[in-house]
């Protein structure tokens, strides 16, 4: 095996379809919910609310596949496997080396005189 991460180990194209159904059987429940399909209004009601619920749940189902998709595109596997020493949205260039150069005085006025 190879220690190598690919786009492919980070998620498997069955997680995303299977993240992108649930929330689709989410939003269509939720707008089948709201829509009155459970109540005893009629069956022309009833039908109304099953047919939008099924466009919201497909229209649902194809953002999530595109917008999982789109993110994953941003990641590089090579810099998930790498550690961090410091904040994700910190910068490198940082005032580090004024910091460093900082102590090195201070720790020389410290010292007794020779």
């Amino acid at each position: 095996m190879t220690d190598k991460l690919t786009r492919r180990d980070l998620m498997k194209p069955v997680h995303l379809l299977g993240w992108s159904l649930v929330a689709a059987l989410f939003a269509g429940f939720v707008t089948a919910m709201s829509m009155g399909a459970f109540t005893e209004q009629g069956g022309g009601t009833a039908a109304a609310a099953w047919r939008l619920s099924a466009i919201v749940a497909g229209i649902v189902f194809i953002v999530v596949v595109l917008s999982l998709a789109l993110l994953l595109l941003v990641v590089d596997p090579q810099e998930v496997a790498k550690p961090h020493d410091r904040g994700v949205l910190q910068s490198y260039d940082d005032d580090d080396g004024d910091d460093e150069q900082g102590e090195a005085s201070d720790d020389e006025t410290d010292s007794p005189q020779k």
